[in-house]
């Protein structure tokens, strides 16, 4: 194998820099949506399970106002409602863009929709 001229890299360092940039590149995008969401759950209207392991909860979205709040828990089955991480208000905000949330959770994410209501929740 020939050796590069003096003052340049050889094939095998400039590989090894793009490969070491497409790394940080894909750690930053996963960095990004771990607090953005990854997921998102559509149309809850009755209490659901989210996510049975611990996560974050990004934004919710209210898609059909309700006659009353529901509520976020940081929980993994529908019993449990002792650990309530945010109240999801009746309305949506005026200008219709999602509540921004951005709360960990130790156990999982339980949403239960007020009355009427139809949520969306942003999670990873």
């Amino acid at each position: 194998m020939a050796t590069a001229p003096a003052g340049s890299a050889s094939l095998s360092d400039i590989l090894t820099a793009a490969k070491n940039l497409v790394t940080a590149l894909n750690n930053a995008a996963d960095a990004y949506l771990s607090v953005n969401g990854k997921s998102t759950l559509e149309n809850i209207t009755v209490p659901t399970i989210v996510k049975a392991t611990p996560g974050r909860v990004a934004s919710v979205s209210i898609i059909v106002s309700g006659s009353s709040t529901g509520y976020l828990y940081d929980a993994n089955n529908l019993t449990n409602t002792t650990a309530p991480l945010w109240i999801i208000p009746e309305t949506s905000q005026p200008n219709g863009e999602p509540y921004v949330v951005n709360m960990p959770t130790n156990t999982g994410l339980i949403c239960v929709p007020g009355t009427g209501q139809s949520v969306t929740v942003n999670w990873s």
